[in-house]
């Protein structure tokens, strides 16, 4: 006798939304739009997932976005005086880990542990 996996199994690659949006914040560094369709994906599927494990996850993901937002926007115009090329570069790498972090967690199904933090 087999042992067969079930659906559900780590093989699969689950196509949750939390996952579209990680990808899309992670495409971002390639086609700097897909960050701002991810952001606006979050806030628009934010009450559909009320009371899931995703809730959290999209949380998440607003909070990186606005702060990503605020940040980015300070980073250009400190850029002008060579300070904002450093914060520009810390907030892609900020970005980066706030997303596979995710990414991760949401393969699993597992909410994130504190959705409003400023850090990973």
């Amino acid at each position: 006798m087999t042992d067969q996996k079930s659906p559900s199994s780590d093989s699969n690659f689950d196509m949750n939304k939390s996952t579209i949006i990680s990808l899309l914040y992670i495409a971002s560094f390639v086609v700097g739009i897909t960050g701002l369709i991810g952001g606006i994906l979050a806030f628009v599927w934010k009450d559909e997932v009320a009371g899931t494990w995703e809730e959290s996850h999209l949380q998440y993901h607003i909070m990186t976005f606005i702060v990503g937002i605020i940040v980015g926007v300070v980073g250009v115009i400190l850029s002008f005086v060579l300070i904002g090329i450093p914060l520009l570069f810390a907030l892609a790498v900020w970005v980066l880990v706030r997303s596979i972090m995710a990414l991760l967690k949401a393969q699993k199904q597992e909410p994130m542990a504190d959705p409003k933090t400023l850090l990973f």
